[in-house]
């Protein structure tokens, strides 16, 4: 009988999220956004060592339109990083526009390297 070995890959995406000092991410805000995060950019998984979300509120306590502010900036493995941000009315539209623009632009690099 011969044995076969296989080499399996794994890749640990870190996601890092910050906030400014008027905003409190709770437990369960953090956890959706990890949850949501690691989905989205799953297949990117090889690619991404770490990824680092900054979440702002721009105007502070004061109610105003478009003052929620996300950047987030991806690690990638062998290349520079790569940050985009998005600005929306709640946090959760700004991660949601965010995590599309960094999905455009990997699929943009990656598609430009396989084309190579």
């Amino acid at each position: 009988m011969t044995s076969k070995k296989f080499h399996l890959k794994i890749t640990i995406m870190t996601i890092q999220i910050n906030s400014d000092n008027n905003l409190t991410v709770h437990k369960e805000f953090r956890a959706q956004l990890q949850s949501q995060i690691t989905e989205e950019l799953s297949r990117f998984s090889d690619h991404i060592t770490r990824l680092e979300v900054h979440l702002s509120d721009e105007n502070g306590h004061k109610d105003a339109l478009n003052d929620k502010r996300c950047l987030v900036e991806a690690r990638l493995e062998g290349m520079k990083p790569i940050a985009v941000t998005n600005i929306a009315n709640n946090h959760e539209q700004a991660v949601e526009g965010a995590i599309d623009k960094l999905k455009s632009t990997l699929d943009s690099k990656f598609g430009r390297l396989n084309n190579h």
